[in-house]
């Protein structure tokens, strides 16, 4: 991302994946934008070396600031916080509240039953295949940077013409 001169816009966290991200965005000379709970910072996990680091009421805040601020939206193996964040994005982009890519870095197969539990939700008509096909999926960065520069999203869910009212 930050050889293409693409902003990270994260939690703004220094442990785990996302701190090792940070780093390696900074390092390539990447601009690097965290949004943080004021009470995460009080904690004292804020990552020290960011462009910037915006201070947010709440979690709630956080994602909203994120939506309005990222070009598209890319999940990373991770844990339950992880999943909640994507999945809001996701539904959104679905709803048209943004038009954004939504894609997983399906790093070593890490997705592969999240995706299949999604190819369920199709073949049991909880999910239209147009929103199922929306996700844009790739095993690595590079690739799923190409397929977000081709995104072109389905028409927002519940309008007149979206896919689950032609069905």
């Amino acid at each position: 991302m930050a050889r293409q001169g693409i902003p990270l816009i994260y939690g703004g966290g220094r442990i785990g994946l996302m701190g090792i991200v940070a780093d390696a965005a900074l390092a390539a000379g990447g601009k690097v934008i965290g949004i943080m709970p004021r009470a995460l910072f009080a904690r004292e996990i804020a990552h020290p070396g960011l462009t910037e680091l915006q201070l947010v009421e709440s979690m709630h805040d956080r994602k909203l600031r994120m939506s309005e601020q990222a070009e598209g939206f890319i999940a990373l193996p991770g844990g339950a916080g992880t999943l909640e964040e994507f999945f809001e994005q996701w539904t959104w982009a679905q709803l048209g509240i943004h038009r954004k890519p939504c894609g997983l870095l399906n790093i070593e197969g890490y997705f592969d039953p999240l995706l299949a539990m999604i190819e369920r939700m199709v073949a049991d008509r909880f999910l239209h295949t147009d929103y199922a096909e929306m996700l844009l999926i790739d095993r690595d960065v590079e690739g799923l940077l190409r397929r977000f520069g081709g995104y072109g999203p389905p028409r927002a869910k519940w309008s007149a013409d979206a896919p689950e009212l032609r069905a």
